[in-house]
């Protein structure tokens, strides 16, 4: 085990249902103590066609009050990594500790309260009916109404080439806002340190799962991205993220064009 788990599961009366349904959603975050309240309180407390909600906090090596934040707010379940060590295994951790306490659905949502916690029924939908093994919220590129002209036109560039490595109608391949069953979390792999949204889309592909786009809403900025510290530092990253999970998952058509050049 990576992490450290520092606060203990919430005691939950199980259910009546006797097929019950238990979603986690989770939070990756890294000094977070600002924003964080306003994240949890956005979230939903019920979700239909569910049995039981919970949240955990993947609490990434911060240097603030993160985890006395989460704890305050009742989070439902808390695990650490010792020191910071990135997005990508912010998100593969709180995977893992998520499937560790029975989930059956896991949502992932940003920290900075990006996403609208209203939507989290909706991006859940086609996973719970079972029409995707991945459901992943569509922020509109063409029309997202906190983005410049240019990173829109970057945004659909970069989805375009994902969905064609991916072989998936892809028109938000940066959206971390999305639902996963079981299933589709164990066979999760993410060897990117940056993040994991590109990687897991062509992984997707690779392996034919199912994979929705549900249309969701966004809130203001609260404050910069981490991931976009400049344009060509988002481009250079993305793009090496790109080639490195094309060539683990397609590796033949990589070697077939290396070797016939």
């Amino acid at each position: 085990m990576e992490y450290v788990v520092i606060y203990p599961p919430g005691v939950i009366i199980p259910p009546v249902d006797d097929n019950p349904v238990k979603v986690i959603i989770q939070i990756p975050c890294y000094n977070e103590q600002d924003s964080l309240p306003e994240t949890v309180k956005d979230l939903p407390r019920e979700i239909p066609g569910v049995s039981v909600v919970e949240y955990l906090v993947i609490d990434d090596g911060s240097t603030d009050r993160t985890v006395e934040v989460a704890a305050s707010l009742g989070v439902h379940h808390i695990v650490q990594h010792p020191h910071n060590r990135g997005l990508a295994r912010a998100f593969l951790t709180g995977l893992q500790a998520a499937l560790e306490v029975g989930a059956d659905v896991i949502v992932n949502t940003d920290a900075d309260n990006q996403y609208r916690g209203d939507c989290i029924p909706d991006l859940v939908a086609p996973v719970l009916s079972g029409q995707a093994d991945i459901a992943i919220g569509d922020r509109g590129m063409t029309t997202h109404p906190y983005f410049s002209g240019l990173k829109r036109a970057l945004q659909r560039l970069g989805s375009w080439i994902v969905g064609r490595a991916a072989r998936l109608r892809v028109p938000d391949a940066t959206s971390g806002f999305r639902a996963l069953n079981r299933e589709a979390a164990l066979r999760m792999l993410v060897l990117s340190n940056y993040s994991y949204t590109l990687e897991t889309l062509i992984q997707a592909g690779a392996q034919r799962m199912a994979v929705a786009y549900v249309p969701v809403g966004v809130n203001p900025q609260t404050r910069p991205s981490r991931l976009m510290k400049s344009l060509w530092h988002f481009m250079s990253n993305s793009a090496i993220t790109i080639v490195r999970a094309y060539a683990t998952y397609r590796p033949l058509r990589i070697f077939l064009l290396a070797g016939g050049v």
